[in-house]
């Protein structure tokens, strides 16, 4: 099925399976063993599927281009550097970023089983895509999540017309059911991803999203791209939580803070942190379920406005979308699809 965009550049729709195999079939021409094409090639498909293009399909050509450049290493291998109780630190070694992601996601998991709560704090590894993917591989398993990641600098300081922050995306969730509620933002307020894809369009975004070229607020993407001058969420809150997350990736896992990793050609050698708790540990265990749904349903009881038409809670709308791309196969835009089966 293909369909036209608002810039009239060409939508096709992709089936799932099919944007996988041409995923592996790339990773396999650039020397990743077969496991690991495996791993990496369904987070860029299950990315794509659940609607975030970019840090799919539309990240994925960077992706490559970054292990041809030599920053991501196919071959290596995160190596756990220290522990202290259930806190670890472990060096990524430059590794595939979702596939790093995934083994300390999985890693914290078992600290918490064993001390209640587990924290995997990960120096030198590669930027992991959508940070939600381990917030819902995390829940799914039945634990509580937090994780961040700082970034290259790409955002400026609340006051500050230069950029000198990274838009450090922060992952929050928690079970419920089958599937859990997962809340993965950027400290700005649109991710950069999401204003590239916003640019390709020609969309404008939803409200202002950062600085044009008069240093006005501007919806436009392309001024934002332009001028570098992401907008922080939450204006000068979100600039302050940026340089926390920042803070506390680099001290607790002893690697580099946004200003280091921003001394490179490219955004490699970021820090990130993974925290899991077990609630089932909690004394509370047995009525967590029922305050999580307690929550849930007061919200939608929500009155909402006539522009929205209705309130849901974080990450639901991905429930939606993955079905409907699934059946109908994940919108692309047809010059990306192609690009990816070029390589």
């Amino acid at each position: 099925m293909n369909r036209r965009g608002p810039d009239s550049a060409e939508i096709v729709r992709v089936p799932f399976n099919e944007m996988e195999r041409e995923f592996r079939r790339v990773l396999d021409a650039h020397r990743f063993d077969p496991k690991k094409s495996a791993e990496i090639a369904r987070v860029f498909a299950e990315n794509s599927l659940d609607g975030v293009l970019s840090h799919g399909i539309n990240r994925f050509v960077r992706f490559i281009q970054y292990v041809v450049e030599g920053h991501i290493k196919p071959d290596a291998e995160p190596q756990k550097r220290h522990g202290a109780g259930a806190i670890e630190q472990w060096d990524g070694c430059l590794g595939p970023g979702p596939l790093n992601a995934l083994i300390c996601t999985d890693r914290a998991g078992v600290l918490a089983r064993t001390h209640g709560m587990g924290c995997v704090a990960l120096a030198n590894t590669n930027h992991w895509m959508r940070g939600g993917t381990y917030g819902w591989k995390a829940a799914k398993a039945g634990f509580v999540f937090m994780g961040w990641s700082n970034t290259i600098a790409n955002m400026p300081a609340w006051g500050a017309s230069d950029v000198r922050l990274g838009n450090n995306p922060l992952v929050l969730a928690v079970p419920h059911g089958d599937e859990p509620i997962v809340l993965d933002m950027a400290m700005s307020q649109f991710a950069y991803g999401s204003i590239e894809s916003h640019r390709r369009r020609n969309e404008k975004l939803q409200v202002p999203g950062g600085y044009d070229t008069h240093g006005e607020l501007t919806t436009d993407a392309s001024e934002i791209l332009l001028t570098g001058r992401l907008l922080p969420a939450g204006y000068w809150k979100g600039s302050a939580l940026a340089m926390l997350l920042d803070l506390l990736a680099a001290v607790l896992s002893g690697g580099l803070s946004t200003v280091r990793i921003s001394q490179h050609n490219a955004e490699s050698a970021v820090s990130q942190v993974f925290i899991a708790v077990d609630p089932s540990q909690l004394d509370n265990s047995q009525s967590i379920a029922g305050t999580v749904q307690e929550v849930i349903e007061d919200v939608r009881r929500s009155v909402p406005v006539p522009a929205e038409g209705e309130v849901r809670y974080p990450g639901e709308r991905v429930l939606f979308v993955r079905k409907e791309n699934m059946e109908k196969g994940i919108p692309v835009d047809r010059s990306v699809w192609e690009e990816v089966r070029r390589l």
